[in-house]
């Protein structure tokens, strides 16, 4: 079963009932889906959507039972609107990558790491970030 419902940011979530393989229990299963300009990072796209990517690459490290990471979702979307074209910016469920968490040493979240070229990031930002900080590195990273 999957429902499309709005939220107050304006972004859609999917919902599915998915069953819990160590219990055998069924459990809803949230995916929240960003301004379309936000790409949805897996494994199986990481190596051309953000490894190869000949522009600067935003992650955001997150999971839909995050709090902070939940609060920071609104901002994710307004840098993706405001970089559109310069910047990549993504959104990597942890829940639904770990090996791409346990890769990056992914220990708390959110955590917002900026790639430009390669496989190691360039920053790394751990926590609730403002828009303005946000803005700050990646306007870096573009004049560099």
């Amino acid at each position: 079963m999957v429902d499309m419902m709005s939220v107050r940011s304006g972004a859609t979530y999917n919902e599915t009932i998915v069953p819990v393989r160590s219990t055998g229990t069924l459990a809803r299963k949230v995916q929240f889906m960003a301004s379309t300009n936000v790409v949805e990072f897996t494994t199986e796209n990481w190596e051309q959507e953000v490894v190869n990517s000949d522009k600067p690459v935003l992650v955001d490290f997150w999971a839909p039972w995050c709090g902070p990471c939940r609060a920071l979702a609104p901002t994710i979307d307004r840098i993706a609107d405001q970089f559109a074209g310069k910047v990549k910016v993504g959104k990597l469920n942890i829940d639904d990558n770990q090996d791409l968490a346990t890769r990056y040493a992914i220990s708390s979240i959110p955590q917002v790491f900026i790639f430009h070229g390669g496989e190691q990031p360039r920053d790394r930002l751990a926590g609730l970030q403002s828009e303005a900080t946000l803005v700050k590195v990646l306007n870096g990273h573009l004049k560099g």
